[in-house]
């Protein structure tokens, strides 16, 4: 078995940082994108942002196409597969028709998306009609079942691997909410009770299958004509199942793209309540920032991954087992232990160290998990109070707190699930006592503090969220690496969301906030040039910044990145090109030379 250096004897405080932004190859995901390509989807249209017409078709491709690129970089162990019905030639390994199968050469059907993939998916529809073609494979006085077939060949395509250590989803694209609607009699029931059966033999195997319906602006798609009995849902969750008629297009993309990027499950444990009852719980990550992948690095010759190996320092070599190098890290084992309950005024917002993990219960492997967690939800809400527990991390055991969250809905659907934040709580060294003198600070007055909280009042964010907002850095350095992966010649435009909006800072209401806030401040004589006070701290940084421009000077940085050399230079030569460039100079040697070829467009 090949080990990675890098992993066996990587720090405790970098494993912790790192733990849910890893993508390992056991919480990997195989997905089938079922499409349907009746003619009703091509003439089917919605209009777009530019006013020019979207067909229904268009939207499932292009919705595809886009969870593709952002997998191939952000989600390496996935695979996915592509299958449409509905259409007039057949290609499918059970030969069922009105299912065709889209691969390229030298790939499986069921793999990781691969440049070529997307590439020739990208421009499927421009040759759809003539190599693949459309029409309705479910009619009147025919026996054929194309949406059958369809999840026929779905299932067929996931019986790859376990689903114990994959998850297996199968997502519909459909504007037919009633398929058998041009069926009437015994026909349709038959028809209808095989389709069901075929459903719920591929959910007995561990395959979920999630519906994105497509609907005109101006009608309601029923889920409850049919899909509502395949898929499970009933009560609530059929009510809020589907966004009311009528929204924009842009509204349904994104609902779309929302059920089509689930939640992971980062890692099942088992949590320990008491005299031997445990239940299983699953943790998420609700909120992370996002990071560049790991650099990899490539053979200059081959252009092939390098593999790292170990340094023997000794005359013979030490054979380690893998459990032995396991257990040199392991302090505990990797369960949640509750220790007692504690009144929520106990917990302070400092108590929190890094962001929480979400839990949720799950019964796949404990029967009776969800029961349980939902009594002890309950009581935790009832009486305001959360659970203090031991988690049992192999590398980094932790006090944590366990608070209870009420599921939150709105019109639109449901805003924050039910469930428990895991809250890793500090030791008593983890925290410093801060002495200040309280009498040198300034206290501002009663004039100047009324008019910042009128400012802040005119500048506040509505309905303000993190998630709204995409990392500009981040972008490039993905449009980059689309852009080289993909052979495109021009690189995707990036929209920078974080730039201030000028527009909306030069309404009246906020110029005179801001100026009667300045006048509180500053008073009538302030000269906001003359009277801009530098600290030191300020013009050392700026010292350095000069020195470091003039130090990068000496450099080619274009030729050194084009001959690979960025690796041989030392992490102080190579702070010098970030800090000359007003960079961020934290971070590992591979991760200041990703900064620099991402800055530089390479």
């Amino acid at each position: 078995m090949e080990l990675d250096p890098d992993d066996v004897f990587r720090d405790d405080d970098e494993e912790s940082d790192n733990e849910f932004y890893q993508e390992h190859e056991a919480t990997k995901e195989y997905v089938v994108y079922l499409v349907d390509a009746s003619p009703k989807m091509f003439s089917t249209t919605c209009p777009a942002e530019d006013q020019t017409d979207e067909t229904h078709f268009h939207i499932a491709v292009s919705c595809i196409a886009q969870s593709l690129k952002t997998q191939i970089i952000n989600r390496l162990y996935d695979e996915v597969a592509i299958c449409f019905f509905n259409t007039r030639k057949k290609k499918n390994l059970q030969d069922l028709n009105g299912v065709f199968v889209f691969n390229v050469a030298e790939r499986e059907q069921l793999d990781r998306p691969t440049a070529r993939f997307i590439k020739e998916f990208d421009h499927i529809e421009e040759s759809f009609e003539k190599e693949i073609g459309s029409q309705y494979g479910i009619v009147s006085g025919s026996r054929e079942n194309s949406l059958y077939n369809a999840l026929w060949v779905a299932q067929g395509l996931l019986r790859k691997g376990s689903s114990k250590t994959a998850d297996k989803r199968i997502l519909l694209f459909t504007n037919e909410d009633d398929p058998f609607g041009s069926i009437k009699g015994a026909a349709k029931n038959d028809m209808t009770r095989t389709t069901m059966q075929r459903a719920k033999d591929a959910q007995d195997l561990g395959i979920s299958i999630e519906l994105l319906p497509l609907s005109p602006p101006d009608e309601e798609f029923k889920v409850s004509h049919f899909y509502a009995d395949m898929i499970g849902l009933e009560g609530d969750d059929l009510a809020l199942f589907m966004p009311s008629a009528g929204q924009k297009l842009e509204d349904m993309k994104d609902q779309l793209r929302k059920r089509m990027f689930s939640k992971r499950i980062v890692k099942r444990i088992s949590f320990i309540i008491a005299n031997g009852l445990s239940i299983e719980l699953n943790t998420y990550a609700l909120i992370r920032p996002t990071v560049p992948g790991a650099i990899t690095w490539l053979d200059s010759v081959t252009n092939h991954p390098l593999k790292p190996g170990f340094l023997c320092i000794f005359s013979e070599n030490i054979k380690f087992s893998v459990q032995e190098l396991s257990e040199i890290k392991r302090v505990s084992t990797g369960h949640l232990r509750l220790h007692g309950f504690k009144p929520l005024s106990y917990l302070k917002d400092y108590h929190n160290l890094r962001p929480s993990t979400f839990v949720f219960p799950s019964d796949k492997e404990v029967v009776g998990s969800t029961c349980i967690f939902i009594a002890l939800h309950r009581s935790m809400l009832r009486l305001n109070r959360f659970a203090v527990a031991f988690y049992g991390n192999p590398s980094n055991p932790r006090l944590v707190a366990l608070v209870a969250q009420d599921e939150i809905v709105r019109a639109g659907g449901q805003v924050e699930p039910p469930g428990m934040h895991m809250i890793y709580l500090p030791y008593s060294d983890d925290i410093r006592p801060l002495h200040s003198d309280t009498d040198a600070v300034p206290r501002a007055s009663d004039d100047e503090v009324k008019k910042a909280a009128a400012l802040m009042k005119r500048i506040d964010l509505k309905d303000f969220s993190v998630c709204q907002f995409a990392n500009p850095s981040l972008q490039r350095h993905y449009a980059v690496l689309q852009a080289l992966a993909l052979e495109e010649d021009d690189m995707p435009e990036i929209k920078d969301e974080t730039v201030p909006d000028e527009e909306g800072m030069a309404r009246p209401g906020v110029v005179k906030a801001v100026e009667e806030f300045k006048l509180s401040v500053y008073g009538d004589n302030y000269d906001e040039e003359g009277d801009v006070k530098v600290s030191e701290a300020s013009r050392k940084r700026k010292a350095a910044t000069e020195n470091a421009a003039k130090e990068c000077a000496n450099y080619d940085w274009a030729d050194l990145a084009d001959k690979g050399k960025l690796k041989e230079m030392t992490v102080q030569e190579l702070k010098l090109y970030l800090m000359a460039h007003n960079l961020s100079t934290t971070g590992r040697k591979e991760t200041l030379i990703s900064r620099i070829l991402t800055h530089m467009g390479k």
